[in-house]
């Protein structure tokens, strides 16, 4: 027989586990998935990989997700195999990445152009920040009298 693999990508729709009841959703969850790869591949043995049973179990047994999307791969002897499908991000990353490249170029030269004038402003906020850190009391009591001192004083000039 040839050595060559059947290798198919399904979304399994699991809408239905959330008819059982609520402690026994996950394994009716992988019971479905095993139903399906039994239907669809057209073989008795179906072996589940760890990643796939981690995604089902994940948020505990009484809420496993509404579907899955899983990799199905039928060997020559009949075996098949779910696996967890990983996108191939490839060609989007390498688009991606001439656009990231072109932002981060225009915003360099923004950052260069706007630097001057930001380290003035910085300067002139921390001045402003460190008097008012000074004029602060320390503690919630000492804010107290100092609020009872300004109402007296308020009081003798009237």
């Amino acid at each position: 027989m040839s050595e060559e693999s059947l290798e198919r990508v399904y979304t399994i729709n699991l809408g239905k586990v959330w008819l059982s009841p609520n402690n026994q959703r996950a394994k009716r969850a992988i019971n479905m998935i095993k139903e399906f790869a039994t239907h669809h591949m057209k073989s008795e043995n179906v072996k589940i990989e760890e990643d796939v049973s981690h995604l089902v179990w994940a948020r505990g047994i009484r809420h496993p997700p509404r579907k899955i999307r899983v990799k199905l791969t039928k060997d020559d002897d009949g075996n098949i195999l779910i696996s967890k499908y990983e996108e191939e991000k490839k060609v989007e990353e390498k688009q991606k990445g001439k656009k990231v490249e072109k932002k981060t170029e225009k915003i360099e030269e923004k950052k260069k152009v706007e630097t001057p004038i930001e380290t003035k402003v910085e300067t002139k906020v921390e001045t402003k920040v460190e008097t008012k850190v000074d004029e602060k009391p320390k503690t919630k009591k000492e804010e107290k009298k100092n609020r009872r001192k300004t109402n007296r004083e308020e009081r003798r000039e009237t």
